[in-house]
């Protein structure tokens, strides 16, 4: 049977667990974290969504030194994507300063004092255009998917 709700101000969100007896604690296990300055000083936001999931999963799997002894055969097959999306990422990750890696094992950094975003900058080689332009995808994408026309 569950307590009664006490009485709030209009607008006021009441800051007691919703279930609490499921508050989670580290109680002897292993335990990983996001600091709040992750979300609400924008580096979140700063990453694309495979450099976000690999940090995530590199912060889950390290241990209270940020280490993580993960391969990327490994690392690939949890994240289903494939080699060329890994190294994006991971090498993203190195250069906003959010992990090191020294070829064999990563370690998860305490956050920059900002994030880094990438800025726009021209496109000139075929490569940035089939990775980086909605028009060459969608096209490249198309004519994969398309059956190739009969010519009469």
């Amino acid at each position: 049977m569950s307590e009664p709700r006490q009485p709030t101000r209009r607008g006021v969100i009441p800051r007691a667990p919703i279930v609490p007896e499921r508050v989670r604690c580290i109680g002897g296990q292993s335990f990983a974290f996001l600091p709040h300055r992750f979300l609400r000083h924008g580096f979140f936001a700063s990453l694309r969504p495979d450099e976000l999931r690999l940090y995530v999963l590199l912060v889950l799997a390290a241990d209270r030194n940020g280490l993580s002894f993960y391969h990327y055969d490994s690392l690939c097959s949890l994240l289903e994507v494939p080699l060329e999306s890994y190294l994006r990422a991971r090498n993203a990750l190195i250069t906003k300063d959010l992990v090191a890696f020294d070829g064999t094992r990563f370690q998860v950094l305490s956050l920059p004092a900002h994030p880094h975003f990438e800025t726009a900058g021209p496109q000139t080689t075929d490569d940035q255009f089939e990775h980086d332009d909605p028009a060459t995808i969608r096209h490249l994408i198309r004519g994969a998917l398309d059956p190739p026309r009969q010519q009469r």
